[in-house]
Order: C-alpha cells, then sequence, then structure tokens
C-alpha cells in the first residue's frame, strides 16, 4: 500500500511556535531558507522516485515562484497552506475565506495547475470552527488534510474520525495518522515527533498501522526540519525550543530511511483526487 507524503512548505520563522516573537510584517527582512531547504527535499525524492504533496504557503510561493513551478515540473502535487500561516482558530469566517482564497489563487496562477488540498496551519480545525469546510467548498478545494485526532496543547480533536470523511460541505476531510494505544490515539505522522521518536519506533508504528488499518499511512514534514544550522529563537520559551530544535540533525537520515522502507505517493494519486486546472 501506498503512503502519503507531505510536506508544509513555510519558513522556520513562520511557525505558529513562534508567532509572539515575530511580527508577519517582519518576514521580508529576515533572511529566508525555504527555498534552499525545499531543494533539499526535491532533490531527495527524486533520488528516491518519490512523489509528494507540497502544502504551501502563499507567502513562500509569491517570493519564490520558480520553486513551486520545480515542485509541479518534477510532478509532486501542489496544495494550500493558506496565504500568512495563520490559524483557522484564530480567524473569522470572512479573513479566512480572504486567505485561503487568495492563497488558491496565486498558487494557480503560478503554476497552471489547479490546487484541490488544503491544510491549515498548526491542524487548527476544531469543533468550534466547522464552517471552514463550507468555506473551501466556496472556494473549490476538494480535500481538506487538517485534523489531527489526539489531544495536544495547541491543537487536535481526540474524537474526530481518524480515517478520511467527507464533511456535509462535500470536503474531503483526510486526518493525520494516529495508532491507538492503551485508549489514546498516540500521533506517529512525523513533523516534531519524527523527530522525538526514534526510527525505529517510527518505523514499528508505520508497519503496525498498515497491517492492522489497511489506510494509507499520511506522513509529514517541514522544509525548516532539514536545518540544523537555522538561526535559534532564543527568545521563545523553552518548551517551544525544545520542540522545534530536537534532532533536527537526525532528520536527512531518518528521512532517508523512511523512503527506502515504505512505498509513497501524494494525496492526489492515493485519493484520487483530480488536479488539472480547468480551462
Amino acid at each position: 500500500m501506498k503512503n502519503a507524503m507531505t510536506i508544509d512548505v513555510e519558513d522556520y520563522f513562520q511557525v505558529s511556535a513562534f508567532e509572539n516573537l515575530v511580527n508577519r510584517e517582519d518576514w521580508d527582512a529576515i533572511s529566508p531558507r525555504v527555498e534552499k531547504n525545499t531543494h533539499l527535499l526535491l532533490d531527495k525524492f527524486a533520488e528516491h522516485e518519490t512523489k509528494a504533496t507540497f502544502f504551501t504557503l502563499g507567502w513562500v510561493a509569491e517570493k519564490f515562484p520558480q520553486l513551486v513551478r520545480e515542485i509541479v515540473s518534477q510532478g509532486h502535487e501542489l496544495a494550500s497552506h493558506g496565504t500568512h500561516h495563520q490559524r483557522a482558530s484564530d480567524q473569522d469566517r470572512e479573513t479566512f475565506k480572504n486567505d485561503v482564497g487568495d492563497a488558491k489563487k496565486l498558487l494557480e496562477d503560478i503554476a497552471g495547475v489547479e490546487v484541490v488540498g488544503y491544510r491549515a496551519p498548526s491542524f487548527s480545525f476544531t469543533k468550534q470552527n466547522e464552517w471552514v469546510y463550507d468555506v473551501l467548498a466556496e472556494e473549490n478545494y476538494k480535500y481538506s488534510s487538517s485534523v489531527y485526532p489526539i489531544v495536544h496543547d495547541h491543537y487536535g480533536i481526540p474524537d474526530a474520525p481518524r480515517f478520511k470523511y467527507t464533511t456535509p460541505s462535500g470536503i474531503v476531510e483526510i486526518p493525520l495518522s494516529t495508532l491507538p494505544l492503551f485508549g489514546k490515539n498516540i500521533p506517529i505522522s512525523g513533523g516534531g515527533y519524527f523527530r522525538l521518536y526514534p526510527y525505529l519506533l517510527t518505523r514499528w508504528a508505520i508497519s503496525k498501522f498498515s497491517i492492522s488499518e489497511r489506510e494509507p499511512y499520511i506522513f509529514y514534514l517541514h522544509p525548516w526540519e532539514m536545518d540544523p544550522s537555522q538561526p535559534r529563537m532564543a527568545q521563545a520559551s523553552l518548551k517551544s525550543r525544545f520542540r522545534h530544535y530536537l534532532n533536527l540533525n537526525k532528520v536527512d537520515r531518518r528521512l532517508t530511511g523512511l523512503l527506502k522502507d515504505f512505498e509513497w505517493s501524494s494525496m492526489a494519486d492515493i485519493y484520487g483526487f483530480n488536479n488539472e486546472l480547468s480551462e
């Protein structure tokens, strides 16, 4: 069974953990690293003949349009991560509509392909903002991968379905992967957990998931996680620094193992979403 390789394309200073330290108005003054780090992923995927879904920020696309074109030209799926990495749970309906609508149009104009997928920054879909699916449908998205069915201090809907489901608006939600253990959903989808868990544990969890669930496994990573030499945010809290910088020097090696040990493709390929731009 093929599993979904997904990348949330954002720079290190745009993460939610640092949103109170770095003003959005100052982003243009910071030396970006996302282009170089995304190329590291593109090169690795090419080496291992892997296709992925790149949930890309509109801000990144506007600054690096050629990077977006390269993602598409190499056969990967281009999807939306919104415009400015603002949590959906912090936006009202009009702001969210502008955020996801502007990002979709910008990505499509640059790349010449239809953008059908969306992932909310910090998995910020909650039971209090279910209207987001109506907005995604209005903006002609087809699917979302914005729900993590776990308990977490910043996100998560613990009792959400664990596998693909269709919302009343017609948008398909594809939750991040979990493993039920001791009566709880254990997060195994990557990101910080990929850096926290020893690789042998990650490999065991994915194998167990594949055998017991018979569903595609969803993995995610950020380009900044390929960059152990990135500038440090010394003013961040100890917890934020631990989560952000833990084992960055091990990601490249672990990702190589992941690409060798399992079969991967994009969300659009695995779930059969059309990704052609309409005339």
